[in-house]
C-alpha cells in the first residue's frame, strides 16, 4: 500500500477506487479511477455521488492526468483528487495548481519538503483552478 500524502484537511478517503466502466455501471462506489487516456468529462453527471477521484500517473512524462484534473475542479468537482503512481516532488505544485489535493506516489514525500515546493514561487503566469492571479493580469491593475 502507497502511503497517501494529502493536503486536505479531512482524512484521505480510504476506499478503493473502481474503474469508471465499473462506476457507471449502477456501482454504489463513491471512490474512482480514471486511467491514461480515459475521458473524466465521463463522470461529471456524477459529481455529487464521488468521494474520491484517483488519476493513474504511469510516466511522469505524460501529462493528461492534469487535463483531466482541471476538467473536474472547473465543473464543480470539490471532493478528493488524488494523483497516483510516478509522482514527482517537482510537480507537485503544478499539479495542485491543477486540483490535486492528494498523492499516492511510488516514492514517498517528505512533508518538509512538499511545503517548500508550495512555497518556492509567489508569482504565477497562467490562471488555473486554484484561484491565483497570473502576473499578466496583475501588471494590468486586476
Amino acid at each position: 500500500m502507497t502511503d497517501i500524502f494529502s493536503l486536505r484537511d479531512d482524512s484521505p478517503v480510504s476506499e478503493a477506487p473502481v474503474s469508471i466502466e465499473e462506476f457507471l455501471g449502477n456501482s454504489n462506489a463513491t471512490a474512482v479511477r480514471i486511467e491514461v487516456g480515459e475521458d473524466a468529462r465521463q463522470l461529471l453527471p456524477n459529481l455529487d455521488r464521488i468521494a474520491m477521484v484517483e488519476i493513474s500517473f504511469p510516466a511522469f512524462t505524460d501529462g493528461r492526468g492534469y487535463s483531466a484534473a482541471r476538467v473536474l475542479r472547473e465543473a464543480g468537482y470539490d471532493g478528493e483528487l488524488r494523483a497516483q503512481g510516478d509522482v514527482l516532488l517537482d510537480q507537485i505544485r503544478y499539479m495542485h495548481r491543477c486540483g490535486f489535493d492528494s498523492f499516492a506516489p511510488e516514492k514517498p514525500l517528505k512533508a518538509d519538503q512538499v511545503d517548500a515546493v508550495l512555497k518556492r514561487f509567489d508569482a504565477v503566469y497562467q490562471g488555473t483552478v486554484d484561484g491565483q492571479n497570473p502576473v499578466w493580469n496583475l501588471r494590468h491593475g486586476n
